[in-house]
Formats: structure tokens, sequence, C-alpha cells
């Protein structure tokens, strides 16, 4: 395996730099899985029946702590890879714990918010509205949850193995993937819970 001294540990093989644009592509298609559950939400957001607006359900505390979280965590494994960088394992999988536990919260506030939508009248089978506002969420939420595990995952090979060009492109493509989930949320808080409450 040839490694290019003068790239990051992550682009330093052309593995790795393959890997990255594949993954990349892979964003591309989850874009166009979100990109649908917004054009869906936008669709139907009127369509309440019987049931509440997102006016009457939206809280913003809740929310402005999700997005704080979110935002944080993201901040905090932009650390991790600029501790990676600079060959610091230790401090590396510091911020990379740190960025698991905020995950961990927002998925606590997630799982909260799903309970206080049900609990007031805002079920998957009340309305359109309700369902397509509670797929949307979940589906983020299920990305959330799902990259708890990989980074999970990606902490254990870094104990083990240690900063080599292959856990350094997993650490890196598992940072793209935590962004990715974060600029999702920017914009379910922009154009689902801001715009549901005016």
């Amino acid at each position: 395996m040839k490694i290019d001294q003068s790239l990051p540990l992550e682009y330093s093989t052309p593995a790795n730099q393959s890997n990255i644009l594949g993954f990349w592509i892979f964003l591309g298609a989850e874009i166009m899985l979100f990109a649908t559950l917004f054009a869906s939400y936008f669709t139907l957001v009127d369509r309440t029946g019987n049931g509440p607006t997102g006016a009457e359900i939206f809280e913003i505390t809740p929310v402005l702590i999700e997005t704080l979280v979110l935002l944080t965590s993201s901040f905090i494994i932009g650390l991790g890879i600029n501790a990676m960088r600079m060959g610091k394992k230790k401090e590396m999988i510091t911020f990379y714990t740190i960025t698991l536990a905020l995950g961990l919260v927002f998925l606590g506030l997630e799982i909260y918010e799903f309970i206080h939508y049900v609990h007031v009248g805002a079920g998957l089978q009340v309305s359109a509205f309700s369902a397509i506002l509670l797929t949307t969420l979940g589906t983020h939420g299920a990305h959330v949850t799902f990259g708890l595990f990989w980074g999970l995952c990606i902490i254990l090979q870094l104990k083990k193995r240690g900063l080599t060009p292959e856990t350094a492109n997993k650490s890196f493509i598992f940072s793209l993937y935590w962004h990715f989930l974060d600029v999702v949320w920017i914009f379910i808080f922009s154009f689902i819970y801001l715009k549901g409450m005016m």
C-alpha cells in the first residue's frame, strides 16, 4: 500500500481517496431521501384534519436545546478531526466520545419530543401533517441512532489499532456523516419548526 506523506492521513492512499469520493456519492443519495421527505412535508403541512397544527404543538425551547446540542457536537467532531491530523489519538478519542455523548442527549430530547407530540394528539394516524412530521423527524433520529453505533465502532477501532491510514479514513468519513446530520437538522429547524411556529 503506497502512502502519500504529503496528504492528510485520511487521504493518504488511493483506496482512501476512493472511499471518500464514494461516501460523497452516498451522501448525494441521502440528500435525495431527505429532499423527498421535505417535499412531502411541504405538500402535507396544511392537511391537519381534526389534529393539531404545527403552531399548536411546536415549542421553541426544546427545539433550540436540540439544535444547540447538535451544533456543538458537530463542532466537537471537527476538533476530533483536527486532533487526528496532529496525530493526537487520545485527544481525538476524547472529542469523538463527547460528540457521541451529545448525540445521545439529542436523541433523548427527540424521543421526549415524540412522546409529547403523541400525548397532545399528533400521532402517526391522526393526520397527514402529523404522519409526515413524525416520519421526517423519525428518519433523522434513525440516522442519528445509526451514527451513535457507527461512532462507537470507530472509537473501538482507534483504541485497538491506533491512527493508521485506514482508521483515519473511517474516522473522517464518519465526521462527514455527522456534519451531514447537522445540516439536515438545520433545515428541519428552519423550515419545519420555525416556519411552523409562524
